[in-house]
């Protein structure tokens, strides 16, 4: 067996691989697949999911295709207010996809999805109205060059 990298070996990455590509494909293909008995790859699996390489079995949604085609970044300055209470309102706006507290100019970046520009307004208007929140700075996205990825670290040598 090759040596654990990172917690991951060969045929840890070459699983990875097969459940990102093929993510309906039950255990026994896959084992059949990677040529390892079927325990095998449920063991790794769950030694993954352990430790926090594998973060869920969802499938991956599209904004666009559930109509919400123009996203954007939004920087906001915010008071020395609980993270607690900004998570909470920030979580309760379903076009917000994702939010971090950042460091630099702004304290917490999110990036937003909307229906149009005119909605992107409204979800910016509505992340302004949370107790705490000073002001906003947004770009809108053209396009993507790079999707969100993490497999290319678990590759990396």
């Amino acid at each position: 067996m090759a040596a654990r990298r990172n917690g991951l070996d060969d045929l840890d990455r070459r699983l990875l691989h097969l459940v990102r590509e093929r993510p309906r494909t039950g255990l026994l293909e896959i084992s059949r697949l990677l040529g390892v008995a079927r325990g095998t790859v449920q063991a790794r699996i769950d030694r993954m999911v352990a430790d926090g390489v594998i973060t869920d079995f969802g499938p991956n949604l599209s904004p666009r295709a559930l109509g919400y085609p123009v996203q954007a970044f939004t920087t906001l300055e915010v008071e020395q207010v609980s993270r607690a209470e900004i998570s909470a309102a920030l979580t309760a706006i379903p076009e917000v996809l994702e939010a971090h507290i950042v460091t630099g100019p702004g304290d917490v970046w999110c990036r937003i999805a909307g229906r149009d520009h005119e909605h992107i307004q409204e979800v910016i208007d509505e992340t302004l109205a949370i107790p705490g929140v000073r002001r906003s700075s947004t770009v809108i996205t053209l396009s993507t060059v790079v999707p969100h990825r993490v497999q290319p670290l678990a590759d990396r040598d």
